[in-house]
């Protein structure tokens, strides 16, 4: 028996071997990392404590029983990042493939059932070949049992997943139902069929890379979040994303250090261009209200029409919802309204105020929209805004068109403060294409039809492509100066800190999925 204790232990010690965060770091910055070193870098240095590492599979079929591996092919347990309670489980490839046994989902539900528990957010880092198809049914069923959890813990504590290396048929559905999506650049992979059976049922040719990889579910899918270009530089991301969350949806995020200054900041003056129809960055605008270098954004590289991300402003953490001129002159459409509309359900789950920055000339028009379905994804949209109780402000930069205008966190579907430039223009359509309507006999019957269609068009901005018509009916609350918009912008969320609201009792709403 002590001979058995003591082969043991040597085992367990060796398998602890990998060193210190900064060891790993200079020596794989480059490289995969082993599931170990991934958790060790992940956490606080001496900070993990690991659960189940004596485990292992129950399988007797296929001669399965005469290959025993502890842990069964996943590191599970908890620990700290910068100081903060983290549960965590790494699946390992080098024991079979890292394929989901039944105890190696019991080990992982474990771990998310300790997560809800204490409330406390659950990290994935997924690396598997897929279902161990020796157990049959009962792996399935393991598979099974962590999607369930992952919808429990939907909005009570937030789920991040790191996808690793491979992760193919049934395992992607609980990365996809978790909160957030991490992928890494030519080592990580995410399909439900792969390259051969596309190729059998499809006849396409596709590798692994372009069917799931990072490139393809960053920018065409929108599945992966966050692409990172090597383990260590995803194991940062996972860093500084949680910087920005809370721990549960009872809490807020932590405040970092801030101190109130005069705020102004003249760069905004100059961002707008003359003419209307000039783009511009709008990472310009907010990189000129929020605090230095505080930026983290999501989706960086799907529906590039629109912005979302997290951000500090005065130390507190807010989520931001952006049109981006610079690409379909930041135009809503099923894309970005998807995108946007799924940020804004998680910022309003875990207690992040929400700032939108609108510059909107209204939805794209096509079949292709149309046939895609832009009515019930732009009502996704419409529907995440109006369901949200967090503190919710808005800054009209310049176009809000169109039912675009209501559904970018307008005052009708509860925003509490909505400011804009003096260069906003807010209406029904541009000035140009409402004279056209309006006026059409007029421009019809003149002698200078393009004259007439000019003056008219000049009357209708006069009339309508500004602020100020809608501050009168106070939809706008006050139109400001730009420069002064980070100052505005603080004081707001501070009134808004302690926004408390009571919706009507029921099981849940019907969001247009």
């Amino acid at each position: 028996m002590e001979s058995k204790i003591e082969d043991l232990n040597k085992k367990l010690a060796l398998a602890y071997l990998g060193g210190g965060e900064k060891r790993i770091e200079k020596q794989h910055a480059n490289k995969k990392l082993t599931a170990r070193e991934r958790v060790l870098y992940l956490l606080d240095e001496g900070s993990f404590e690991e659960i189940g590492a004596l485990v292992t599979h129950r399988t007797k079929d296929f001669g399965m029983d005469k290959q025993q591996f502890y842990g069964d092919g996943v590191v599970t347990g908890y620990g700290t990042i910068s100081g903060r309670l983290i549960y965590v489980f790494a699946q390992d490839f080098t024991v079979f493939g890292g394929s989901l046994s039944e105890t190696h989902a019991e080990k992982i539900c474990k771990v998310m059932d300790l997560a809800v528990k204490v409330g406390a957010p659950i990290i994935g880092l997924n690396d598997s070949g897929g279902a161990r198809i020796q157990e049959g049914v009962r792996s399935l069923g393991g598979y099974a049992d962590i999607f369930y959890r992952n919808v429990q813990a939907s909005g009570v504590i937030p789920q991040l997943s790191a996808i690793m290396g491979p992760c193919a048929g049934g395992a992607v559905y609980s990365p996809a139902m978790t909160d957030f999506t991490l992928m890494v650049q030519d080592t990580s992979y995410m399909f439900v069929t792969g390259p051969n059976v596309v190729k059998t049922v499809t006849n396409e040719n596709v590798t692994s890379e372009e069917l799931g990889g990072a490139s393809a579910h960053s920018t065409k899918s929108g599945v992966a979040h966050i692409t990172s270009t090597n383990d260590v530089e995803c194991l940062e991301d996972i860093k500084k994303l949680l910087s920005y969350l809370p721990q549960n949806n009872t809490e807020k995020a932590k405040d970092f250090p801030f101190e109130l200054a005069d705020e102004v900041r003249e760069e905004l003056t100059k961002i707008i261009p003359d003419n209307a129809n000039k783009p511009y960055d709008m990472h310009a605008v907010i990189s000129g209200i929020i605090d230095a270098d505080s930026f983290f954004e999501i989706h960086k590289d799907h529906a590039e029409n629109i912005i979302v991300g997290f951000a500090r402003l005065g130390g507190k953490s807010i989520g931001i919802v952006a049109n981006q001129p610079m690409f379909l002159a930041g135009v809503l459409d099923v894309n970005s309204a998807k995108k946007a509309a799924r940020f804004v359900r998680f910022c309003d789950a875990f207690n992040i105020p929400l700032l939108v920055l609108e510059d909107v000339p209204g939805f794209l028009p096509g079949t292709d929209q149309e046939w895609n379905g832009i009515i019930v994804h732009g009502a996704k949209l419409l529907y995440a805004f109006s369901e949200a109780t967090v503190p919710r402000v808005t800054v009209i930069t310049r176009k809000a068109y169109g039912g675009a205008y209501d559904v970018m966190n307008s005052k009708h579907i509860g925003a509490d403060m909505n400011y804009a430039w003096p260069s906003a223009e807010i209406a029904v359509m541009g000035a140009k294409g409402a004279a056209e309507i309006i006026f059409k006999k007029e421009i019809n019957a003149a002698a200078d039809s393009e004259a007439k269609w000019k003056e008219k068009e000049a009357e209708y901005a006069e009339l309508f492509a500004n602020p100020y018509s809608a501050a009168e009916r106070g939809f706008i609350d006050e139109v400001i100066l730009p420069e002064t918009t980070r100052r505005k912008l603080i004081k707001a969320f501070a009134m808004l800190e302690d926004k408390q609201v009571e919706r009507p009792k029921r099981k849940h709403g019907n969001i247009p999925l």
